[in-house]
């Protein structure tokens, strides 16, 4: 999901189809998927006829259409995004957080459901430790993603020492199970680099200890679940992580929050979208504040100024389905960061607030 996002973040063509939906895990809500997805298809092959010239459309829709083919819906997960333009691009990707089911035809990709779950805090890793083997989990709110293959499980071959005087001693134990949770560390760290989410450890607090101690970067741990659950199946783990996950989320979000009420006086605050989008064309963003679930379409004019368009005109030719998501883009671009948060808070600003850099 990760390396989808970053392939397709900065592509601009003459056509980026995008058809998002939300999806089902279980039967037979998955059944229904693929009604759903054919429907959406069907939406797309008739704003393609319209806006562009029929061969092209219908090279569009034969990629589409082979894409859809592929999918496995019984391996579904909360949403489905499909991207597919007239060069090489042509891929699915499964996402843990739900989707608002429409079709986005505009000169760039609609990522914002793969910065969305790339990016939350509600997505993360759980590390499940003792002295013997570790696995390791990623999760997303209650939900299991996956459990990590490859170097993973790891089984411990350190401890067990031929040397029987360093068994006998409490120190040299110690010593040969922080050795362990050192390798342990470095492959978390080596996944946590390709896809950085936040860890939270699993195992008893003794081993929790000695972690902490070996852990190269202690800031990506933000939390510990206190029981040896080496052998419970990974959704029975993640079920009791989460709200753990959750409280750390809620502490940080109002951590947040603070940094943007603070800005409000400084000089360094914008809610108008013009002003946030000039400022984000400019590097200048620090922090855009979203409210989840804003969507927001919108024409660029020859000024580069935005003309704010009722969703109802959504697919008239020449309007960007949703501009919040050409945002995002610009302000990961000049490296600023993205922050989504729940419920009303951001009600008062329309919904978006951006911190700038000065």
């Amino acid at each position: 999901m990760n390396n989808t996002f970053k392939k397709l973040k900065d592509i601009r063509s003459k056509c980026c189809v995008s058809i998002l939906m939300k999806t089902h895990r279980t039967r037979p809500e998955n059944e229904k998927d693929i009604i759903r997805l054919r429907n959406l298809l069907k939406e797309a092959e008739e704003r393609l006829h319209k806006d562009y010239e029929l061969r092209f459309a219908r090279s569009i829709m034969e990629k589409l259409t082979a894409v859809a083919d592929t999918i496995n819906h019984n391996e579904n997960q909360e949403g489905l995004a499909i991207f597919v333009n007239e060069d090489d691009i042509a891929e699915f990707v499964r996402v843990p957080i739900e989707l608002e089911n429409r079709v986005v035809i505009d000169p760039t990709f609609a990522t914002r459901p793969l910065v969305r779950a790339s990016h939350q805090e509600a997505a993360y890793y759980v590390l499940v430790l003792s002295r013997e083997k570790a696995r390791l989990i990623e999760a997303y709110n209650d939900k299991v993603i996956a459990e990590v293959q490859g170097e993973f499980p790891m089984e411990n071959d350190t401890l067990f020492s031929t040397d029987k005087h360093k068994l006998t001693m409490a120190k040299g134990t110690d010593r040969l199970i922080e050795e362990f949770f050192n390798r342990v560390d470095k492959e978390v760290m080596n996944i946590v680099h390709q896809h950085p989410l936040p860890l939270l450890i699993c195992t008893e607090e003794r081993n929790y200890f000695h972690y902490r101690k070996v852990a190269d970067k202690r800031e990506v741990i933000i939390g510990h679940l206190n029981k040896n659950r080496l052998e419970e199946a990974a959704h029975q783990i993640v079920a009791d992580a989460w709200p753990i996950v959750k409280e750390y989320n809620e502490k940080k979000n109002k951590e947040r929050l603070a940094e943007l009420k603070q800005a409000l006086n400084s000089g360094q605050f914008m809610s108008d979208y013009n002003d946030i989008w000039m400022a984000l064309r400019m590097g200048r963003g620090r922090t855009l504040f979203i409210q989840e679930g804003l969507y927001q379409p919108a024409r660029i004019t020859e000024e580069d100024r935005l003309e704010l368009v009722d969703g109802e005109k959504t697919t008239d030719k020449g309007v960007i389905d949703d501009i919040i998501d050409d945002m995002i883009e610009e302000n990961l671009r000049f490296g600023g960061d993205n922050v989504f948060l729940p419920g009303d808070e951001l009600e008062k600003f329309q919904g978006l607030a951006l911190v700038t850099r000065y």
